[in-house]
């Protein structure tokens, strides 16, 4: 099959696609826009997360502390409700691409509540997350603080110019732990710092021609950016 995608042709078997890839990294990465740009490249749909709808997430960047518990427990039923349409699409079998993984709601809760907050947040996880659908692919972009400071700064989110340094190093470091021991997924982790998989049409096609070769186990991308 060949797709046309930005002005790349890519030669891609059907029939070695993953038919449902996560993608997922901390604020800042470009999650959402690379889970676009593989979604129009495959012709799959999209499942994103809609952080727009959270009333509580402008509060929570402005007061984390006093507003950490309901923006997370509102992500947590908006995720749960998006897994449920999931589960119900094409009889368990998702042409998707999302840009989040469930399993990893409780990597905020860990950085952001206090420890009461965080064991009545995971009482109602276990509730709730119970029979999810697995990726066939999960991608894990990850880089630098500094990095990722830089990126939110220059996409000028209002309600984002509270995030610090500090909030990042928090993320990165859950983030790393979290993946560190994910092994219910074919995982590839790539080093997102030197390269812009979304505005960059080499580095996306290099990107898109090492995950389709990824089967099983865990993998990791270290690119060298190109002008």
């Amino acid at each position: 099959m060949d797709v046309l995608a930005n002005d790349i042709k890519l030669d891609l078997n059907i029939d070695i696609l993953p038919r449902y890839i996560a993608v997922e990294g901390p604020v800042g990465v470009g999650k959402t826009a690379l889970a676009k740009r593989l979604a129009a490249t495959f012709n799959y749909d999209t499942l994103l997360e809609q952080a727009e709808k959270n009333p509580f997430l402008e509060r929570f960047y402005n007061d984390m502390p006093g507003a950490a518990l309901p923006t997370q427990l509102y992500f947590l039923f908006q995720r749960v409700k998006q897994m449920e349409d999931l589960r119900q699409d094409d009889l368990f079998k998702p042409i998707k691409v999302a840009d989040f993984l469930i399993d990893k709601d409780p990597l905020f809760a860990q950085v952001t509540l206090d420890d009461d907050e965080l064991r009545l947040y995971q009482k109602v996880y276990d509730q709730l997350v119970i029979d999810r659908p697995t990726p066939d692919l999960v991608i894990y972009l990850q880089a630098p603080s500094e990095v990722l400071l830089e990126r939110v700064n220059h996409r000028s989110v209002a309600m984002e110019k509270n995030i610090d340094k500090g909030y990042l190093n928090a993320l990165n470091e859950a983030y790393q732990q979290f993946f560190h021991y994910y092994e219910d997924a074919p995982l590839l982790i790539v080093n997102a710092t030197e390269i812009d998989p979304v505005n960059n049409d080499l580095d996306y096609r290099n990107l898109v021609q090492y995950l389709l070769t990824i089967k099983s186990g865990r993998h990791y991308y270290n690119p060298q950016a190109h002008s």
